[in-house]
This record gives structure tokens, C-alpha cells and sequence, in this order.
């Protein structure tokens, strides 16, 4: 069967608000339009989306694994068409993505002070979509943190980042200058393996209401200051890797230009960082990228 973007997309509105009659307003179209279109849908699918009761609209099973799949469908195609836009405008656009605390942006006014006519937008990652932007066509080029999937990726190494561990500014540990890894022994961590949080500002909100605490790169520390939280170094604990990272066959053109651009620019950059914590710097030539 060919799949209707317009019946997935209809799908998506009733799945997040769990309502047909809000999903149509939020569609602006009427109610009994919307549910004979998810109706269709069902037939042509073969199988039911919805468990509808009077006063629940709720997945099935089959509604779970499509709703997962939905949004990174209409992703790629809303991301195909606006580059079909473009280029009939003559545009070129150029989607710099970076993780939370790594700064992109001294490197974005040195490519656009030779490149004035090409639109620079910046992507925001969460802390779970890592490399997955690059995949689904939202960003050209992303600086992250290792660990993440580089399969079909070109990597271009840029440093390393101490972790700092962050305590609310009551805890035991909170005078010590300094900790070590058996020094956290029977904390609780919050981390991804252990309590997921949905944002950084969800994650220090429990650490500073005594839910936790949590290891996080330097610059993360750096970005989120607050009255209420003390941040501490970890002697033991291990560097992480900080890197660029394009699609393979995406690495020509204006995004080869801001490779050669970024790399000089925030290899300096990671030096600094690298000099107050972690003595292995990021000097030396730059290394061709790597492919995986």
C-alpha cells in the first residue's frame, strides 16, 4: 500500500493529544472528518490504531509502533521538501547542531564572514538525539560528545571535556574541593541507565531538591549556574571526547568549508577548556576525518 502523509499526519494529532475532538481543532478540521480519515487508515492498515472507550482515546500495540515511527517519517519528508524549496529559490542553508554546553558559535561567525550568502540556522540537541539529526536530514553538521552511533558518520576529533560531578549546595560532599569516584559510593546518579530525565533544567531541579546527583561534561557546568548547586571535580573520572561530526555523503560544498573553519576554531577553544581540567590538549595538525 502507498502510505497518505496526510492520514499519518492526522494520526500523530489524535495519538498526541489522546482526543479526537482536540486533535481536530488542532488540525482545524471538523471532528467527524478526522475520525472517518483514521477510520480509513485502520482499513488500510489492516489493524486497529486506537482503543476507543467513552471517555479514553488510547494505542494499541500497533498505534505504539507507528506513532514511534511516524515522527521520524514526517521528519525526513518535511526536511525534503524544504530543501526542495530552497534550492528552486537558490538558497543554501546550513544547520549547525550542538549538545548541550558546547558553543558553535565563534566558529559560525568565522565561515559566515567568508560565506555571506549562505543562511546559517542552529539546532539545539536534547541530550538522547545525540547523532540522530544528521540521519533524519534536520542538521548538515553537528558538534557532540562521544558516546554515539558513527556508523555511515565522517568524524573530525576536536578534544576532550572533564566531568564534574554536581551535588545541591546542602550535601555532605558539598564543602570538599575535590571527589573521587568511591567518594560518590551509594549516591544516587541520575543518568540515563538510572532515572531518565526529559531536559538538563529537569535533571538540576532534582538535584537541587536532594533526588540525586549527577556527572556532566565541564562546559555543561558552566552553562547552568545556579545558587542552589555546587559543582565539584572528579579526579578519577574518565575524559569524554568532543567531536564534529557530518553524514558521509554530505561532507562537500559549504559544509566542507565550516569543517575546515570549526575545526581550527574549536580545537582552540577545547584547549582552553582542556587546560583548566584535563592536561591532554587538542594541539597539533588537524587529522583528516575519520569514516565509519
Amino acid at each position: 500500500m502507498d502510505l497518505d502523509l496526510r492520514k499519518l499526519r492526522y494520526f500523530v494529532a489524535v495519538a498526541e493529544h489522546r482526543h479526537f475532538g482536540r486533535a481536530a481543532q488542532a488540525l482545524f478540521i471538523a471532528q467527524p472528518v478526522l475520525s472517518r480519515q483514521i477510520r480509513a487508515f485502520e482499513q488500510e492498515l489492516g489493524c486497529p490504531l486506537f482503543t476507543r472507550t467513552t471517555r479514553s482515546v488510547e494505542l494499541t500495540p500497533a498505534g505504539r509502533q507507528l506513532y514511534d515511527e511516524a515522527s521520524r517519517i514526517t521528519t525526513v519528508v518535511d526536511v525534503a521538501l524544504r530543501r526542495v524549496y530552497e534550492a528552486r529559490r537558490g538558497e543554501q542553508r546550513l544547520v549547525v547542531a550542538f549538545s548541550p554546553g558546547l558553543h558553535v558559535s565563534q566558529a559560525i561567525r568565522m565561515f559566515t564572514g567568508g560565506h555571506p550568502t549562505v543562511e546559517i540556522d542552529v539546532f539545539p540537541l536534547r541530550w538522547w538525539e545525540r547523532d540522530a539529526p544528521l540521519r533524519d536530514g534536520r542538521a548538515h553538521v553537528a558538534y557532540l560528545r562521544r558516546p554515539f552511533d558513527d556508523a555511515g558518520l565522517c568524524t573530525i576529533p576536536i578534544g576532550h571535556e572533564t566531568k564534574v560531578v554536581c551535588l545541591p549546595v546542602t550535601h555532605p560532599l558539598a564543602g570538599r574541593p575535590a571527589l573521587t569516584s568511591a567518594d560518590l559510593d551509594g549516591e544516587p546518579i541520575l543518568g540515563a541507565s538510572t532515572r531518565r530525565t526529559s531536559s538538563l533544567e529537569e535533571k538540576f531541579e532534582l538535584i537541587a531538591s536532594g533526588q540525586g546527583v549527577a556527572l556532566v561534561p565541564v562546559s555543561v557546568a558552566r552553562s547552568y549556574s545556579r545558587p542552589d548547586l555546587v559543582y565539584r571535580t572528579v579526579t578519577d573520572a574518565l575524559p569524554v571526547e568532543t567531536c564534529l561530526a557530518v553524514p558521509e555523503n554530505s561532507c562537500e560544498g559549504p559544509v566542507r568549508d565550516f569543517l575546515d573553519i570549526a575545526t581550527a576554531t574549536l580545537r582552540r577553544h577545547a584547549g582552553d577548556v582542556e587546560g583548566e581540567g584535563d592536561e591532554r590538549g587538542a594541539d597539533g595538525p588537524a587529522p583528516a576525518p575519520s569514516t565509519h
